[in-house]
């Protein structure tokens, strides 16, 4: 008898424990699952902001040294409106604006502090062209205006967010005028070990945009004292059988090294000194005087303006265009 209501305390007491257990292990589990949740949120948040510490950047005006805070796409429509014709395909434009986003970011994560807390500036000769709506709009005809703008919103509307990457990683996305059918690799014009992503690649259709075929002509005196400003050792015997001579070219066809009389001149340097359009050039003398032909405009790596709209004559979308510039890259949206 004694064993028999031992035995049924102990059916109570368990019967009791029971839900006790249940109870705490499904507490435990909500308490995992909260703090699992307030991680995933967490780590949520922080992927936001990084993502979301692009859409207004800082942009220091060069003319006035003030600094403007503007959201992103905003500041690229006063990029893609001065950097490429508006009468340009559509396709080159979208091209162009996503060139010019990469270029953005890209310039934002490896150059802080480059214009103190700016940024990136409005220079060409620093970062990128900008220009302003109103200025723009006034520089068109009035008739152009509305529809002209609509044309670069669009180009920039429509490739919201993306970037080019190469490797996960947004790419040093150059891009210039003109490559005279050939573009250049950076090592070329800068040194450096150059980037896996920007070839030598040939473009059909830019001989079309004969603008940016130009000659430059100089006197003797004009080439002598022009290059002794870098180079006072500097000595030319005209009466020679070779008083200069182009002496290496790289493999996209641009002069590597030029020599006037004692002094060799790198492409680029010549390029600098005589202020021609590009490195892409023949020299040659035209009765007294000295006369470069110059074919081109620009440093000639990446992004070629006029070959993008002429691929997009060809009917290649702005992905195509892009990937046709830029080797082994992808376009994503950040």
């Amino acid at each position: 008898m004694k064993k028999i209501i031992i035995y049924i305390l102990g059916i109570i007491i368990i019967s009791f424990l029971i839900p006790i257990l249940l109870t705490k292990e499904k507490v435990e589990q909500v308490s995992t699952s909260n703090e699992e949740s307030e991680n995933n949120e967490q780590q949520s948040v922080q992927n936001n902001y990084e993502y979301s510490a692009y859409n207004t950047i800082k942009l220091f005006h060069a003319s006035t040294n003030q600094i403007e805070e503007i959201k992103l796409d905003d500041y690229l429509l006063g990029v893609v409106s001065a950097e490429m014709p508006v009468d340009f395909e559509l396709e080159a434009l979208k091209a162009q604006s996503v060139v010019a986003r990469t270029y953005t970011i890209y310039t934002i994560v490896h150059n802080k502090g480059k214009h103190g807390d700016a940024d990136i500036c409005d220079s060409s000769a620093c970062c990128q062209a900008w220009i302003s709506k109103e200025d723009r709009l006034n520089r068109w005809d009035e008739d152009k205006r509305e529809s002209n703008w609509d044309k670069i919103t669009e180009a920039v509307n429509s490739t919201a967010g993306k970037i080019i990457t190469y490797n996960g990683e947004p790419i040093n996305a150059f891009f210039h005028s003109n490559s005279g059918g050939t573009t250049e690799m950076p090592i070329n014009v800068w040194g450096g070990s150059g980037y896996p992503y920007l070839q030598v690649v040939e473009t059909s259709g830019e001989e079309n945009y004969s603008q940016y075929a130009s000659e430059a002509e100089f006197t003797k005196d004009e080439i002598l004292n022009k290059i002794k400003e870098k180079h006072s050792e500097i000595e030319i015997d005209w009466n020679a059988e070779k008083p200069f001579e182009i002496t290496e070219y790289t493999d996209s066809g641009r002069v590597r090294t030029v020599r006037f009389g004692n002094v060799n001149l790198s492409g680029v340097e010549a390029r600098s000194i005589f202020g021609l359009r590009s490195s892409n050039f023949s020299v040659e003398l035209n009765g007294e005087n000295i006369k470069f032909s110059v074919k081109g405009y620009g440093h000639g790596v990446g992004l070629s303006q006029t070959g993008s709209d002429s691929l997009a004559k060809q009917g290649k979308n702005y992905e195509e265009i892009i990937k046709h510039f830029y080797q082994g890259v992808e376009i994503i949206n950040y």
